[in-house]
């Protein structure tokens, strides 16, 4: 008997996409709904569904024959207005699934009772009409959820890692009580059973603590100095949005309308025994930050300039022609021993100096065969094929950094990212961001070079013919 089908609205977002992996990989098949298909997850088991939620009659016949659908859809990015446009959505999804005989919702909202901001009475209205049509609706209430790429953790880390003192308003003295990342897939997954009852359950991990706290567990779990955090009663939420977003890169509708909630205490209020979130604060942050280092060799070839979730990356490419491609791909087992490897000596001589102002010991180091986990120089290899690299270190003061490179038969691509740890991390990107855009450069213009010549020296000698003379 197949796997009953599962749909997921919203796929291509922080949960949506982490949901949709995990059904995939336990090879249930799963429908990926967004309105850019090129945003959405994809893979074995998953299929992808370009289609607006608003657009009823279209999306019944991307739900049918699906048992159960998520709902993951929110409208704050849109900035003013975003309460008519979620309600909009969330009726047409109720009446779309309904019309293509979905027989469950699941739907994650917000913690938090009372006095709501704009933000939470919208998200908690979407779970009372998404049940308009018939269909039950399971919707789980969460708060903070402790992953990478989780708007409200990368808040957190941004300011945590920042800022060594923080003048903050009121609102870091609401109590919010996080769930860890994988304690909402588990519990989303298990919303699909029909042995779990249709209605609202508030869930979150074992920790109740304040934004305060909140921010003092994840510098102690990242290794930085106490922060020092003064309140300041007269800075409104209008004026800490704008704080934010001088000090972090998250989008500003979503962040002014996260900050107006940051006043409410969203706590959970009425247990419930179906669902269970037993990870600590204090275990989640650092899982959040170990699975991040574990996925991005995975996926560094497939990021873009710039800072993400807590991450720098800058890539570099070279033209490359087919016949160095093989020089190319037998440069990449050549690294090691020797900071020539590496494309300009006396460039990485003048930071290992640098290094050493901070404590730093970076020695150089050939392995006897180039695999996963060996260390080469300060680097330990992280992820290799026969066509690419990628080298990981943790022994840099400013934080975790990784050095891939990946050959194709038209390009060389070169990828150079920095996860900062502290002010310092962050300075030191900054400082060094101009001049590795010409490191970088020459870097991956020498890599080149060498393949060119190792590919050319790999070819056999022709034997020149004899004349031969003619009558």
């Amino acid at each position: 008997m197949a796997d009953p089908l599962v749909a997921i609205a919203g796929a291509s977002g922080y949960v949506g996409s982490r949901l949709a992996r995990a059904f995939a990989a336990d090879s249930r098949p799963v429908v990926a709904i967004g309105r850019q298909i090129d945003a959405l997850p994809t893979g074995d088991h998953i299929r992808a569904e370009s289609v607006d939620v608003s657009a009823t009659a279209a999306l019944a016949k991307v739900l049918r024959g699906v048992t159960t659908a998520y709902y993951l859809v929110h409208a704050m990015a849109a900035g003013a207005g975003f309460a008519d446009r979620d309600r909009q959505l969330a009726q047409s999804f109720a009446h779309a699934a309904a019309a293509a005989g979905v027989r469950r919702i699941v739907y994650l909202g917000g913690l938090g009772r009372d006095d709501l901001s704009p933000h939470l009475r919208s998200r908690q209205e979407v779970g009372r009409l998404l049940g308009s049509a018939g269909v039950p609706v399971v919707e789980l209430r969460a708060a903070v959820v402790i992953g990478s790429g989780s708007i409200s953790f990368e808040m957190v880390r941004y300011l945590t890692e920042r800022l060594p003192v923080m003048v903050c308003p009121r609102w870091v003295g609401s109590r919010v009580q996080p769930i860890a990342e994988a304690d909402l897939l588990a519990c989303l997954r298990a919303a699909e059973d029909e042995s779990a009852p249709a209605g609202v359950h508030e869930i979150g991990g074992p920790d109740v603590l304040t934004y305060q706290d909140l921010m003092l567990a994840y510098a102690t779990v990242r290794g930085l100095p106490r922060r020092r955090i003064v309140r300041v009663p007269l800075l409104t939420p209008g004026l800490s949005s704008r704080w934010v977003d001088l000090v972090t890169p998250v989008d500003r509708a979503v962040s002014r309308s996260l900050i107006d909630s940051l006043t409410t205490d969203v706590v959970v209020t009425e247990p419930t025994t179906a669902f269970t979130a037993p990870t600590p604060v204090a275990e989640a942050i650092r899982s959040a930050l170990d699975t991040q280092r574990d996925q991005i060799p995975q996926q560094v070839f497939h990021s873009h300039n710039g800072v993400r979730d807590g991450v720098f990356t800058l890539t570099t490419e070279v033209p490359m022609t087919p016949s160095d491609a093989e020089g190319a791909r037998l440069d990449l087992r050549e690294c090691g021993g020797s900071l020539r490897w590496y494309g300009w000596a006396w460039a990485w001589w003048l930071r290992i100096i640098l290094g050493k102002l901070f404590g730093e010991n970076l020695t150089l180091r050939r392995p006897a065969k180039v695999e996963r986990g060996a260390t080469v120089d300060w680097w330990t290899v992280a992820d290799l094929s026969d066509r690419h690299i990628v080298l990981l270190t943790e022994k840099w003061f400013c934080g975790e950094a990784w050095l891939a490179y990946r050959v194709t038969g038209e390009k060389l691509e070169q990828v150079g990212a920095l996860r900062p740890r502290g002010l310092l991390g962050w300075t030191y990107w900054r400082a060094v961001y101009p001049i590795h855009l010409i490191v970088f450069r020459v870097m991956a213009r020498k890599q080149a070079h060498r393949a060119h010549a190792l590919s050319h020296a790999k070819k056999p000698r022709r034997t020149p013919r004899k004349p031969t003379s003619g009558r």
